[in-house]
């Protein structure tokens, strides 16, 4: 994109500068996000969401907003300046709206950037994962009295096991010989685990489980820190809406006790790191313990295992499909992350018994 292009959209916020450098964050799967530098030396985050992919943009950055200005009020006990670095902040622009619209009809929203914040793809010490845990934690635990009828369903049916398996079966009575073929040795392990992946799914639609806000998308590139490891904020709040809490804790398991990233080719690298999830308990039950039954504790560890299945037969699907959702950067992308996360699963399986919530505490 144009330097001009981003300067035109940027104007449209409300602010008294202009734009002198830029780079492109290549780190989501989804939307187009740039870093933006200007004359006065002030930094943004300026990104166009995926129109083609969320098909309510303006609903969408609603539940940002909405989330973001319930977390600062609970949060008025911290100065201006730390609750930019605590609590995502948005721009509104010139016309008091949280989103632009442009020429082409693409949406764009603007936040103030968290300088001096780290990030990572990969866990690789206890610290990481106990503060990411605590963080998620307390994401949870001060959205837990928000009334979840204020927010859209962003994505329908995200993380409903029937609704992806349905998306499988279609996508097998389309695909191509050759995929079919080269993602052979995963169809039955996916006929096989079925039952056992419908069961959180299942506890939901008995209303056994609260109905509470969720961020949707908890790997631990979504969280930052400092330079000390200390969580700061949760970000990447597109697909925040109702939701329950296995979805989000088994998410965050998903990324923080992989010791690869979920697109590692080499699945020798691909293990499941038990002291990193006894970490990650810790701190999140820190949190959020007091906000749980005893039913949504058990269920925990199942949600961890229910999400890595998930996102193996979402990426396997993709490429069944010819690569329609997912950004990919070669032909076979979407099956080695598949091949990824069922091995995942694998280890994650070997240890099961080991990640009892209760006696993972320390």
């Amino acid at each position: 994109m144009m330097l001009s292009k981003l300067n035109s959209i940027y104007a449209c916020f409300k602010n008294d500068d202009s734009i002198i450098s830029y780079k492109q964050l290549a780190s989501g799967h989804i939307n187009d996000t740039f870093l933006i530098e200007t004359k006065k030396n002030a930094f943004f985050i300026l990104q166009q969401i995926n129109k083609g992919v969320f098909k309510n943009v303006p609903g969408l950055i609603n539940n940002k907003v909405l989330i973001s200005s319930h977390l600062q009020n609970k949060n008025t006990h911290l100065t201006d300046d730390e609750l930019k670095r605590r609590v995502l902040c948005f721009v509104k622009t010139l016309k008091g709206y949280n989103y632009h619209t442009d020429n082409a009809g693409n949406y764009w929203n603007m936040m103030i950037y968290i300088k001096d914040s780290v990030t990572y793809d990969t866990v690789k010490c206890l610290d990481v994962a106990y503060e990411g845990g605590k963080l998620m934690g307390d994401f949870l635990n001060l959205t837990s009295d928000f009334n979840t009828n204020s927010l859209i369903e962003v994505i329908p049916k995200f993380h409903s096991m029937s609704f992806r398996f349905n998306q499988y079966n279609k996508a097998l009575c389309i695909a191509s010989k050759e995929r079919l073929a080269k993602a052979s040795a995963y169809l039955g392990l996916v006929e096989e685990l079925k039952d056992e992946m419908h069961i959180i799914e299942e506890l939901k639609a008995s209303g056994d489980i609260k109905i509470r806000v969720t961020h949707n998308d908890t790997k631990i590139s979504n969280i930052l820190f400092d330079c000390n490891k200390k969580g700061l904020c949760v970000i990447d709040t597109d697909t925040v809406m109702p939701g329950i809490v296995h979805y989000d804790f088994g998410d965050a398991i998903r990324t923080i006790c992989n010791e690869a990233a979920e697109d590692e080719k080499d699945l020798n690298k691909v293990k499941f790191n038990i002291n990193y999830y006894k970490a990650y308990v810790n701190g999140f039950l820190e949190k959020m313990k007091p906000e749980l039954t005893s039913l949504e504790i058990k269920y925990l560890p199942l949600g961890a295992k229910t999400m890595v299945f998930i996102m193996g037969l979402r990426f396997l699907t993709d490429y069944l499909n010819n690569d329609i959702y997912y950004k990919t950067s070669y032909s076979e992308h979407n099956l080695d992350r598949s091949k990824n996360q069922f091995k995942l699963l694998e280890s994650l399986s070997s240890q099961y018994k080991e990640m009892d919530i209760l006696n993972s505490l320390s």
